[in-house]
């Protein structure tokens, strides 16, 4: 059809021509909007082209066939064969199973003998921060997502303060020009002054068009990049030269029969009012500097840094219900089979972001930013702590995992805490408050390493389900894992924590472990108080008060 056209004349050629120059540029320029297509796809490209396979001689076989018994055959079997790839594949989920199998042999997977202690406690959760960032803006201002991150040696909440949603033309001429930067291991979250930083991105989550950072980091991508990468997560943080940027977790697919995701690296966005040339440079090419998993260590600001997508962690921490071999999950088995817990109420889900320190393990990881998973048994009605995963923050080739079932430590989950602290204090009014976001707290205390839950009491608003509120100084407590015991603590003293947890168990763990005193200073009771006073007493020399006198004689 095009060839006789084309053959009818000069104009007609021209206008061939033109339509395909039209094409060209339409796929060029807009290929920020059919990549979703494009990655759906490559992401079921296995299925899609056993189907067509499938469809492709069934309707050959239909059309060849003159019987009408064997064409009712042909169009059962069709029927039959694509109502088996429902229920397998999406309802059964046998899809997302061996999907995740695949993230399981890909992991490089490192078992460590000894928990590793938590440093920097973070007071507040993400909500509460979310909620509290929300208050401090105007109404043509959104907050974009808090994430933890490092800055300047410290931990901090950070995210962008951008035209809001809402408003659509804020969105199109507008730029980011601000940025909360809020410590995370303070009870006083200030989101003023020196808190909030004057930067401005003309680049941001939720602007439009070419300034859309989805589609300038996807208008960055090469042809290979555009069937096998994704943009995730965007963090706000510090460069090397102290400048601020934006830095855009990419989600790298993997696989033919079963694709998964991986790592990709990230898209590192530099702050600044764009000109008309970067305009030019956005639409065509898109902006942002790519750096692969493999460059990153040459760049100090993205190692031991929170550059992870989610998305990715979580899915290789699932995948760990596979250590007891590829059937184990099924049904019928099911005897390691692990998940992650969900909490209830909109709370923020695991991962939790954490800092750990490492110094001293005889494993390799570093000490820094990880995301933490509490796996538990699959059954709702089990809450035990299975395994601790630590999966590097910045995108390391690592997992390390503790398996506490193995070694019949007998911990509560994460999923088991609300309840305990609700138990241990019925006079609050539990419908209007909830216990949230259990990130652990495992410390050195009375001889030996210890794990906690450490959790924070908000607020919970009547209108909206996702507003949270724990105030300026929320309520904390510790729950031991394994005493199953809920310590309400001081949130302005954290100095004070392990001592206030030894003196509410001290006893118990004395009679359970048979372990010593510590904290003596405090411990001593009257009885010997009166003794050391005694043994003092009689310790002092008599001294002659005329000894000198007779000495100079």
């Amino acid at each position: 059809m095009t060839k006789s056209y084309w053959n009818k004349g000069a104009k007609q050629k021209f206008i061939t021509i033109l339509l395909s120059l039209i094409i060209l540029i339409a796929l060029f320029m807009f290929r920020d909007d059919y990549q979703p297509g494009l990655l759906f796809l490559r992401k079921y490209i296995f299925v899609i082209l056993l189907s067509l396979m499938v469809l492709f001689f069934g309707l050959r076989k239909f059309r060849n066939s003159a019987s009408t018994g064997t064409r009712l055959g042909v169009l059962a079997l069709l029927i039959g064969f694509f109502a088996l790839i429902y229920v397998v594949g999406w309802h059964l989920k046998l899809y997302d199973y061996m999907k995740t199998y695949n993230v399981f042999n890909d992991l490089n997977k490192v078992e460590i003998n000894e928990l590793p202690l938590t440093q920097n406690e973070r007071i507040q959760p993400l909500q509460n921060i979310f909620s509290m960032a929300n208050e401090s803006v105007g109404e043509t201002k959104d907050v974009s997502l808090p994430h933890l991150v490092r800055i300047d040696n410290e931990n901090k909440w950070t995210m962008a303060i951008q035209p809001s949603e809402k408003y659509t033309y804020q969105q199109i001429v507008d730029n980011t020009e601000e940025v909360f930067a809020v410590s995370s291991t303070t009870p006083f979250p200030r989101f003023s002054n020196e808190n909030r930083i004057d930067v401005t991105f003309s680049i941001g989550e939720s602007l439009k068009f070419s300034r859309n950072t989805y589609n300038a980091v996807v208008q960055r991508f090469n042809p290979w990049m555009l069937i096998n990468y994704e943009p995730s997560d965007t963090f706000y943080m510090k460069n090397d030269s102290g400048d601020w940027v934006q830095v855009v977790s990419l989600i790298k697919w993997k696989g033919f029969f079963f694709p998964y995701p991986s790592f990709g690296g990230v898209m590192v966005i530099e702050s600044g009012a764009h000109d008309f040339n970067d305009y030019l440079e956005r639409i065509a090419i898109g902006k942002g500097s790519f750096v692969a998993p493999d460059q990153m260590k040459n760049f100090p600001y993205l190692t031991k840094q929170n550059t992870l997508a989610e998305k990715v962690s979580r899915l290789q921490a699932e995948s760990l219900k596979f250590l007891g071999g590829f059937s184990d999950p099924l049904p019928w088995n099911m005897e390691t089979a692990v998940k992650i817990p969900n909490m209830p109420k909109d709370q923020n889900q695991q991962p939790f972001v954490t800092d750990f320190d490492f110094a001293g393990s005889e494993s390799d990881a570093y000490s820094g930013l990880y995301h933490w998973f509490g796996l538990e048994p699959v059954g709702l009605e089990r809450t035990s702590l299975s395994y601790s995963v630590f999966v590097p923050a910045d995108g390391t080739d690592r997992l390390y995992y503790y398996d506490h079932a193995t070694k019949k430590q007998g911990y509560a989950g994460v999923s088991a805490m609300p309840l305990k602290v609700k138990e241990s204090r019925k006079e609050i009014d539990w419908t209007a408050n909830t216990p949230v976001e259990f990130r652990p707290y495992i410390k050195d205390i009375a001889g030996r390493k210890r794990m906690f839950f450490l959790g924070t009491i908000s607020a919970i608003s009547d209108t909206n389900a996702q507003q949270f509120d724990g105030s300026a100084t929320p309520d904390l407590v510790l729950i031991d894992s394994e005493y199953r015991d809920v310590i309400w603590i001081d949130v302005k003293h954290p100095s004070t924590w392990d001592k206030e947890v030894y003196d509410q168990l001290g006893e118990a763990w004395r009679s359970s472990e048979g372990i010593g005193y510590y904290y003596e200073e405090e411990l001593e009771d009257e009885d010997l108080i009166i003794q050391k006073v005694v043994d003092s007493i009689m310790a002092v020399p008599k001294v002659d008060k005329k000894s000198e006198q007779i000495e100079a004689l």
